[in-house]
């Protein structure tokens, strides 16, 4: 009954620890300090980085849903996970004030954000389940 079990904790831990690095990769380039605004009650700060955790989160289901091993999930995963950090980029270069716009709270500020990750999780999954 349980015979696929160490593969599911392979897969699950393997994606658990990508998900993990790809957050602390994006907390330490982001120009804003999410966890810090967070913790003092920024709900746009929230809102934004939730909503990259989730497309994170999408990128890495899909990968380690159409992967035979480990090793495929981290390569295809670090290549979803590389898009995913471009979202912030590209959002920024959108809206100029984005980084004083999420530390001053704005929350459509931070549903953008987060809502842009999260639709590019979805086509990121789609992309690499090809």
């Amino acid at each position: 009954m349980f015979a696929e079990l160490p593969a599911y904790l392979e897969f699950f831990g393997a994606s658990v620890v990508l998900l993990a690095l790809a957050m602390t990769a994006y907390v330490l380039i982001t120009p804003h300090r999410e966890i810090t605004l967070i913790r003092a009650g920024n709900q746009a700060a929230a809102y934004s980085f939730a909503g990259t955790a989730i497309g994170m989160a999408i990128v890495l289901f899909s990968t380690a849903a159409g992967s035979y091993n480990v090793a495929e999930l981290a390569a295809w995963g670090a290549v979803g996970l590389v898009g995913q950090v471009a979202v912030l980029f590209v959002v920024s270069l959108l809206i100029p004030g984005l980084k004083k716009g999420l530390e001053e709270d704005r929350i459509a500020h931070g549903i953008l954000l987060g809502g842009l990750s999260i639709a590019m999780g979805i086509l990121n999954a789609g992309a690499l389940s090809t």
